[in-house]
C-alpha cells in the first residue's frame, strides 16, 4: 500500500473520506466540505445510523463533482484519540481493499475537534495494517475478490504527520512479516526455511547467527533437540542481533521465540481436526523476527538479541516417548510426561543459551503455548507472568499503547509442587489445573538469579478465525507492536 502526504486533494478518480469526531454540529461540518450536499449527508447519517463512533462508517454519492462521487464519512468517537483513528483508517481499508477502487484520499480537515499528529499516523498505520493479505497460493482467484486499493493520499494533516508515520512505518513492515511467517505452510517453512526468509534482515544491519544441530548437541541443548527428533527436518537456534546502541558494551535485552514450525503433538499426538492449525506454532519466533526488523528499519538505538528455537514436532520411530528424560542445557533434567508439552522444552534450553552467551538482565518469551490460555484469556489478551513486578508494569503499559494487549497472571512455589518428578528434577506437565501457570513455572526454572524475567502466552492471539479491526481471518502478527513500543519506551537512549 502506497502512502501519500499532500497539501490538497489531487486531480482525477479517487474516493474521499471525511473523519468526523462527535455527533455534534456533524452535518454542518460535513457541508462545508460537501458543498450543496447537505441533504445527501443526511439521509446517509440516518441510513448508516451513523453517530460518529469509531470505526463506523457511511457511506454516499455526490452526483455534479468529476473527482469525489464516492464519498466515506468516517467516526472517530468523541475525542478523536489515537486508537479511535487507528479504528477509523482500519475500516476504510476493510471497506475498500476489493471494492475496484484504487486511490483513497482521507481529509483530516473535517474533523471537527482536530486530529493529533499521533492519531493521523495512527490512522494510516490502521489502513495499512487492515490492508495486509497474502493471496500466493490463490491463483484462480476471481477479479472481483482481488485488492484494488493501492495508495492513500493523507491532506489536511498536522505538522509532523509525515514524520510520525515514518516511526510506525517500519512496525507496519515487521507486523507484515511475522504474518508472512505465521500464514506459510509448514512444507514451505520449517527451521531450515525460517533461517532462509530471515536473512534478508542482515541488509537493515542485523547480525544473524545460525546455530545447526551438531552446535546445540555440543552446546547440551537436550530439551530442545528431544522435541526435534522425531522429524526429518532438522532444529535451529536462530539468533538475530541489533546494536543501534552505539556501544559493544550496553547490556542487550533478549526476546526469546518459541519456534515450533509443526506441532502434531509427537507420540501424545493431537486429533486430527483442526490440526492444520498448527502451522502457527511458531508465532512467538515469527513475533521476534518481525520486531527485530522493526527495530532495524527505524534504527532503534538500543541493543536487543532475538532468539527463535525453531523445530518440528512429529511423531516417528525417532521421536522421544512419553517418560523419556532429556538432560538440559542447564545441566537440569526433565522426564517428559506428553511430549505435547514441547514449546517449554524448546524455550528453556534457548533461554540458557542466550543467558550463558549474552548475559542478559531482561528477557521475554513469547510462545503459543498452551490451550489453557485460550480458555482463560480467549483472544483478548495474551498471558502475562513475570519475576519482577516493574517488568510487568512496563509490558502491561506497553500493551495497552501499542494495541497489543496483556493480562497478568500469577506465579508462585504453590504450582512449583504440581510439576515435580519421582525421577528427574522436573516433569513438563501437571495436572490439568492451571496449565498455563505450570508452563510458566517451568519455564521460571530455568532463568538465572537476578534476570528480569517475563513469559508471554499467546496462544489465543497469533491466529484469528474472524476478522478484527487490523487484520482479517488469519495471521495477526500479535508481539510486534508490543516488543517495538517495549523497547522504545524502555531501552532507547
Amino acid at each position: 500500500m502506497q502512502v501519500r502526504f499532500s497539501n490538497a486533494r489531487p486531480d482525477g478518480p479517487y474516493v474521499l473520506a471525511l473523519p468526523v469526531a462527535g455527533e455534534t454540529g456533524l452535518i454542518d461540518r460535513i457541508t462545508q466540505f460537501l458543498p450543496d450536499a447537505a441533504g445527501l449527508a443526511e439521509r446517509a447519517v440516518t441510513a448508516a445510523r451513523f453517530t460518529g463512533e469509531a470505526g463506523t462508517l457511511a457511506e454516499m454519492f455526490v452526483p455534479g463533482t468529476d473527482t469525489a462521487e464516492h464519498v466515506f464519512l468516517a467516526g472517530l468517537g468523541n475525542d478523536a484519540n489515537a486508537e479511535a483513528c487507528e479504528k477509523a483508517g482500519a475500516a476504510l481499508t476493510a471497506r475498500l481493499l476489493t471494492s475496484g477502487e484504487t486511490t483513497l484520499v482521507v481529509d483530516l480537515g473535517a474533523s471537527g475537534g482536530g486530529v493529533s499528529v499521533e492519531g493521523a499516523a495512527r490512522l494510516i498505520f490502521g489502513a495499512v495494517l487492515r490492508a495486509w493479505r497474502y493471496d500466493v497460493y490463490r491463483t484462480k482467484l476471481p477479479a472481483k475478490s482481488k485488492p484494488s486499493l493501492s495508495q492513500i493520499i493523507l491532506t489536511g494533516a498536522p505538522s509532523g504527520t509525515e514524520q510520525a508515520w515514518q516511526r510506525l512505518a517500519p512496525v507496519a513492515d515487521g507486523v507484515s512479516f511475522a504474518r508472512e511467517l505465521v500464514t506459510e505452510p509448514a512444507n514451505i517453512i520449517y527451521p531450515e526455511t525460517f533461517v532462509e526468509r530471515c536473512q534478508s534482515l542482515a541488509q537493515l544491519g542485523v547480525e544473524i547467527e545460525v546455530l545447526d544441530e551438531d552446535a546445540m548437541t555440543a552446546a547440551g541443548m537436550g530439551a530442545l533437540l528431544g522435541v526435534s527428533q522425531g522429524s526429518a527436518r532438522p532444529a535451529r537456534l536462530l539468533v538475530l542481533k541489533w546494536n543501534g546502541s552505539g556501544s559493544v558494551d550496553q547490556e542487550p535485552v533478549a526476546f526469546v521465540g518459541k519456534g515450533v514450525t509443526f506441532d502434531t503433538g509427537g507420540i501424545s499426538i493431537k486429533p486430527a481436526g483442526g490440526m492444520e492449525d498448527m502451522k502457527w506454532d511458531m508465532g512467538g519466533a515469527a513475533a521476534v523476527a518481525g520486531v527485530i526488523k522493526s527495530l532495524a528499519e527505524r534504527k532503534a538505538k538500543a541493543h536487543v538479541i532475538g532468539v527463535c528455537g525453531l523445530v518440528e514436532n512429529m511423531p516417528s520411530g525417532t521421536a522421544q516417548r512419553p517418560g523419556d528424560v532429556v538432560t538440559t542445557m542447564s545441566g537440569q533434567t526433565v522426564e517428559v510426561i506428553n511430549t505435547d508439552a514441547e514449546g517449554r522444552l524448546v524455550l528453556c534450553d534457548a533461554i540458557t543459551w542466550v543467558q550463558t552467551n549474552y548475559s542478559p538482565k531482561t528477557i521475554i518469551d513469547l510462545a503459543t503455548l498452551t490451550g489453557a490460555m485460550i480458555v482463560a484469556l480467549g483472544s483478548e489478551h495474551a498471558g502475562l507472568f513475570a519475576n519482577d513486578d516493574s517488568l510487568a508494569d512496563q509490558l502491561l503499559a506497553a500493551g495497552k499503547t501499542s494495541g497489543d494487549p496483556l493480562w497478568r497472571l500469577p506465579l508462585g512455589p504453590a504450582y512449583d509442587k504440581l510439576i515435580d518428578s519421582p525421577i528427574a528434577d522436573i516433569k513438563n506437565v501437571g495436572p490439568r489445573e492451571a496449565g498455563s501457570i505450570t508452563a510458566a513455572q517451568f519455564i521460571k526454572r530455568f532463568v538465572d538469579e537476578g534476570v528480569r524475567w517475563a513469559h508471554l502466552d499467546i496462544a489465543g492471539m497469533v491466529w484469528a478465525s474472524k476478522p478484527g479491526t487490523l487484520w482479517d481471518k488469519g495471521a495477526t502478527g500479535y508481539g510486534v507492536r508490543l516488543l517495538d513500543r517495549f523497547v522504545a519506551d524502555n531501552f532507547e537512549k
